[in-house]
């Protein structure tokens, strides 16, 4: 599937006459946790002439497509990576850390991942993960209940867990994430892990009051200790000066 990948990216280059600085997988593939019908998800950062960034207008900084054989691509422009950067934006710091690379220029992304890291704000990642954990609490808690639902929200729980003990980045990979849960949360996510590596995105599986407890115990955890957390530094001049480099050479 890499070489169908790398193919379509080549394909995207020559149809928006650009460079594709970086590719990774992100959603379940990258996670850990796909089912054996999981869309391939694509992202990257790519960049244009330097005609592209001198122009008055706004131009569109996003590439988005889809296959037939389910190869779901998206990607952002380098200013745009770049201006979210800064922010601390948490699903662009993920696929900086991705463990699925598809294609990369190392220094490239070298300087990207250590720029992510001083901008790193643990508040507003916090608040990003404590979002999507709650979107789907609702389902979470019905009696039948799809694995993919489970495992977004585990995955944001504990992610937003990890920063509050760490201050820390947490990892992108969900088997990475476990340790910081109780063995027998562990054990029943490890269980579940088995079944949705067996099962297609449809199934529904019956509700786990032991998985929606915790859900519930980590939400409020997570919200409780969300104002002792610290915000990103400011490195707008360095950005701006990495931004200028890369357009420029």
């Amino acid at each position: 599937m890499k070489e169908k990948i790398l193919e379509k990216l080549k394909e995207i280059e020559k149809q928006k006459d650009i460079e594709i600085l970086f590719a990774i997988e992100s959603g379940s593939r990258a996670w850990g946790f796909a089912s054996p019908d999981s869309d391939y998800d694509i992202r990257f950062i790519y960049k244009h002439k330097l005609e592209y960034y001198l122009s008055l207008w706004e131009k569109p900084d996003v590439i988005e497509f889809m296959t037939e054989d389910n190869l779901d691509g998206s990607g952002w422009d380098l200013r745009k990576s770049v201006r979210l950067l800064a922010k601390s934006n948490a699903p662009l710091t993920e696929w900086l850390f991705s463990p699925v690379v598809y294609f990369q220029n190392d220094d490239f992304v070298k300087k990207m991942q250590d720029l992510a890291l001083e901008c790193f704000s643990p508040i507003a990642v916090l608040h990003h993960y404590l979002g999507i954990t709650k979107n789907f609490m609702e389902v979470c808690e019905m009696e039948e209940v799809k694995l993919k639902s489970y495992f977004y929200a585990l995955r944001t729980a504990l992610a937003g867990k990890w920063i509050i003990e760490t201050n820390t980045f947490p990892p992108v990979a969900f088997a990475n994430l476990l340790p910081i849960a109780p063995q027998n949360i562990q054990e029943k996510i490890l269980e579940l892990q088995q079944i949705k590596a067996n099962q297609d995105e449809k199934y529904l599986h019956p509700k786990e009051t032991l998985i929606t407890d915790f859900l519930f115990e980590t939400v409020q955890f997570n919200q409780e200790n969300a104002s002792k957390l610290r915000s990103g530094k400011k490195l707008n001049e360095e950005l701006d000066l990495f931004f200028m480099n890369k357009i420029k050479h």
